[in-house]
């Protein structure tokens, strides 16, 4: 445990994103006990272009223009930094060196930002938290000068073209210079042990407070659907779903009904499947009601294309299907082998429709509650102790006194 520690975090989501956040999730819980400042990533030339009437922008660009504080309080411990600079856009720049200048030219403007508040708060001996930022933090540990510095891997970022570009090779030396760096999978926990051998597993936690049985509802839409009803809750990407296979298994098992809840990519808007009459797209939906989708649902799935960018990802998805009891079917990867005990893994087409079928046979009120059992055991309270955990071992062996 680390208590009275001043922390402070940069990564890739502002506090104000409209999608669920590892990181947010973590910024709460290291405030129960330290305090917290969560810095926003800067604002920069592109997306002030792009989105200049978006609110989200207007208000950083009220900050940058002095018209509003950047800085505000969420809580007892916990503060929101709107950075009050603008930095350029340089990923499209290919040559490295002047990358590398301009690169460490907005981490500067960035510093500055952040050392603004630092001293407005009276933070002292701080703890800087990166949250998969490899470019705009690249130069935070030598600016800002943290008493010690962990970089947090939640995804195989150099697998999306946009990071891949200038973060094969500043990702490994940033992990290399860091103090530490933790992962919420092994194989990202292994990746980050080939640059700097103090690289932990710390797991994940999940936000289960959704997920209280009292608060489900019928989902009247779901009633009317023939039975077994399989069903995914998630975006609907073809970089990160196996749409093949969704065509696949729809089509071989017309007595099955699946149910897709999610916003679609124009790959999903044009497959075939909206033309099979045993598939239903459920549309985005307000998180609050995806767990009464997932209740509704005979088995659920994560039918998820095996690449660069999905391969290392914890399954949070699979923790809410379990949450809820429910049979849970996925495809095999690394992070999963973790979850085998309590839900089916499957490489392929037939490997799939063998397993739906099996879950289909053997669900009972037993099984449904080990599977509850294990997702509740992945709070984020066991996460971030185990990311303290990480912090104290690091301290001791290079006796940095936090």
């Amino acid at each position: 445990m680390l208590t009275g520690k001043d922390i402070i975090i940069v990564g890739q989501q502002p506090w104000d994103t409209k999608i669920g956040s590892n990181c947010k999730d973590i910024a709460i819980e290291f405030s129960k006990h330290n305090r917290v400042l969560y810095v926003n990533s800067a604002l920069d030339r592109i997306t002030l272009r792009r989105n200049k009437n978006n609110p989200d922008v207007q208000t950083r660009i009220k900050v940058i223009k002095g018209q509003e504080s950047g800085l505000v309080n969420i809580s007892e411990k916990l503060f929101n930094l709107y950075p009050d600079v603008l930095i350029e856009s340089i990923n499209w720049i290919k040559f490295t060196y002047l990358f590398d200048k301009l690169n460490y030219r907005n981490n500067k403007l960035f510093a500055t930002s952040i050392m603004k508040a630092v001293y407005k708060l009276g933070f002292k001996n701080f703890l800087l938290f990166n949250d998969n930022e490899m470019f705009k933090a690249f130069y935070l540990k030598e600016l800002l000068n943290p008493v010690m510095s962990v970089y947090y891997s939640r995804d195989n970022m150099v697998g999306v073209p946009y990071w891949r570009k200038h973060g094969l090779k500043l990702e490994p030396k940033l992990i290399a210079k860091s103090d530490l760096c933790v992962a919420n999978s092994e194989y990202l926990r292994d990746y980050c042990k080939e640059y700097n051998p103090n690289s932990f597993y710390v797991g994940q936690g999940c936000d289960f407070s959704l997920f209280d049985t009292a608060n489900l509802q019928s989902i009247t839409e779901m009633e009317k659907l023939q039975r077994p009803v399989i069903g995914y809750v998630g975006a609907l990407l073809t970089s990160r779903l196996d749409l093949k296979l969704l065509e696949g298994m729809a089509e071989e098992k017309p007595g099955w009904t699946f149910v897709l809840v999610g916003p679609e990519d124009e790959d999903f808007k044009q497959s075939k499947l909206h033309q099979l009459p045993n598939v239903y797209f459920a549309g985005a939906q307000k998180p609050e009601k995806l767990p009464s989708y997932i209740h509704s649902f005979d088995v659920c799935m994560n039918p998820q294309l095996v690449n660069s960018i999905t391969i290392g990802n914890y399954p949070r998805k699979i923790d809410e299907y379990l949450a809820l009891g429910k049979p849970t079917i996925a495809t095999k990867t690394p992070s999963m082998l973790a979850f085998q005990e309590h839900v089916y893994l499957a490489e392929n087409q037939s490997e799939y429709i063998a397993g739906i079928s099996t879950l289909l046979q053997e669900n009972g009120p037993s099984r449904s509650q080990k599977r509850i059992s294990f997702a509740l055991s992945h709070t984020w309270k066991n996460s971030v102790e185990k990311i303290y955990d990480a912090f104290l071992q690091t301290a001791a062996q290079k006796k940095i006194i936090l």
